[in-house]
């Protein structure tokens, strides 16, 4: 890949490793640190192609399990489980085929934790065999299109891996117009102040319970630190149950993070937030959740770090709203 790409990963349990890279990764101290920072993996879902025309029947879901293997081997990509992506697209009503659009791709970004997707069709013209996919990005809604041909007597396996080669290409060169820009914790946390101006905050008390599923078991209070750094770097006095001042506002919850797959040295983690907000009188304020994820050498800081993640994207749209 000619451009590596800055962002997160985001991968669930159900992701599946098709195969390695063809070329073999560095093994050096550098090179694993540069992945650790998940600045040259992203994770990808393919969608079965459409394919209603009589002379293609069927031949969509077949070039989208090509695609989702030959993918699944280029370093920079991860794909999600099919089975999963059906599910959840099925339970949802969305679209499993090539009718997914630009304006529903934050949608599914959302369900399958993916950033960019992969959709298209197969059709002929005349005595040619045309596959046409869109690349679409989950955050941004850009789409750019690729496209294979062959004759009558054309291989589909063939034709497919050569269209894994030029969306694996599209994908890295352009993944900073596919992905939104990451921000740093300074300029979240700029943008929190701004929108709480010159308001009344509240005092504030945050109790979240947090857990781990994975290889490692552990109780993990990332959310809650996460939040309460935040509260307290935006203005808010924060208390406990060892303090003297009483909340006024009291922010519960429960969280969990759980292992993902692994991919070489990094390990991912998912986490999911949900919290409620009440006020001293007891009056329910508002209920929220959040997921994210997170990818590291290590699975206990990856799922610290996707719980932290997830309790950031809460506090962004929580805090303004606590203010008088």
């Amino acid at each position: 890949m000619k451009t590596k790409i800055l962002l997160t990963l985001l991968l669930a349990a159900s992701i599946t490793i098709y195969s390695a890279p063809a070329d073999p990764a560095p093994t050096t101290n550098t090179a694993v640190a540069a992945a650790a920072s998940g600045a040259d993996v992203l994770t990808v879902a393919v969608f079965d192609f459409e394919s209603k025309d009589e002379a293609v029947q069927g031949l969509g879901p077949k070039i989208a399990t090509i695609l989702n293997a030959a993918l699944s081997a280029e370093p920079s990509v991860i794909t999600v489980e099919r089975v999963e992506l059906e599910k959840v697209l099925g339970e949802q009503e969305l679209g499993k085929s090539g009718n997914v659009s630009a304006e529903t791709a934050a949608k599914v970004g959302q369900l399958t934790g993916a950033k960019v997707l992969v959709t298209g069709r197969v059709f002929k013209v005349d005595r040619d065999l045309m596959i046409v996919a869109k690349v679409i990005g989950t955050e941004t809604s850009r789409v750019y299109g690729q496209m294979v041909k062959g004759g009558a007597s054309a291989s589909i396996a063939d034709l497919a891996t050569d269209l894994a080669k030029k969306i694996g290409t599209t994908i890295g060169e352009k993944g900073s117009t596919l992905v939104a820009k990451v921000e740093t914790h300074e300029e979240i946390v700029a943008k929190i102040k701004k929108q709480l101006g010159d308001k009344k905050l509240p005092v504030v008390a945050v109790n979240i319970t947090e857990r781990h599923y994975g290889l490692w078991r552990a109780i993990d209070p990332a959310a809650e630190t996460e939040l309460g750094k935040l509260l307290q770097e935006c203005g808010f006095t924060i208390t406990d149950a060892k303090s003297n001042t009483k909340p006024d506002i009291e922010i519960t919850g429960e969280a969990f993070s759980e292992y993902g797959a692994r991919k070489g040295n990094l390990v991912s983690c998912k986490a999911r937030v949900e919290i409620k907000v009440h006020q001293h009188d007891g009056n329910l304020l508002l209920v929220d959740r959040q997921m994210s994820v997170a990818v590291d050498l290590s699975e206990q800081i990856a799922g610290k770090t996707a719980l932290q993640n997830a309790a950031t994207e809460l506090a962004e749209r929580l805090l303004p709203k606590l203010a008088h």
